[in-house]
């Protein structure tokens, strides 16, 4: 029995817009699928790239649910729409399936929560490096191998950092002087992507070891632990 309907998306094909009604969800079999938040002077935020294996458009399992971000194809991409009939069948017929689509579910909320959190305390670089890394995980890079960011993958990255280009290339000159980054014209590519890593991880151990001290003013200070 088949659960739900095979559609194939050209690159930049839009699925759907946000505010129109919403039944059941996507699952991507092959490709990225960008969700996009509109903002001013046509800027965009993306919370969310749903690559292969991963899903999207969970609000239609919602009572008269509507989609709440725009979703349009990245690049060539293939889906599996399950309607809500259709995905409740699938949970009582296929339960161990069914469990571990759900289970994917929650992970990817955890992700958003998590994208939350970094747009909530982390500086504009960090939350740069931790959105190549995500781009270098969901492109299924081997280890040691360079990530290559053309003019349309750097629109994307600004989207996914959540600021504006100008805030993004200062960084990544920051970055270009350091030797973790090159240049070519309009082009920009992540040599060594562990050594970025690396970076991340130390700027993020260096903030762990300031903790508040309470002053008899009322006003916060940091120190070291």
């Amino acid at each position: 029995m088949s659960y739900g309907a095979r559609a194939t998306w050209p690159a930049g094909f839009v699925v759907y817009q946000r505010g129109t009604p919403a039944d059941g969800l996507f699952v991507v079999l092959s490709g990225r699928i960008v969700l996009r938040s509109r903002v001013k002077a046509g800027r965009g935020f993306v919370p969310c790239l749903a690559a292969e294996g991963e899903t999207f458009g969970s609000e239609g399992l919602v009572a008269a649910g509507r989609y709440v971000t725009d979703a349009r194809a990245e690049e060539p991409s293939e889906t599996l729409h399950l309607s809500g009939a259709q995905l409740r069948t699938f949970l009582r017929e296929q339960p161990i399936h069914g469990q571990a689509l759900l289970g994917q579910m929650m992970a990817e909320r955890s992700a958003l929560l998590d994208k939350l959190r970094e747009l909530a305390t982390l500086s504009v670089e960090e939350r740069l490096i931790a959105s190549i890394l995500r781009l270098c995980e969901q492109a299924g890079l081997a280890d040691g191998a360079p990530l290559t960011l053309g003019p349309s993958q750097y629109r994307l990255l600004c989207e996914l950092v959540g600021a504006t280009r100008e805030s993004v290339s200062l960084v990544f000159n920051r970055l270009v002087s350091a030797g973790l980054v090159e240049r070519d014209g309009t082009t920009f590519t992540v040599p060594d992507v562990p050594a970025l890593s690396q970076r991340l991880g130390a700027s993020l151990a260096e903030e762990e070891g300031l903790i508040p001290i309470a002053r008899e003013d009322g006003r916060g200070s940091m120190a070291r632990a």
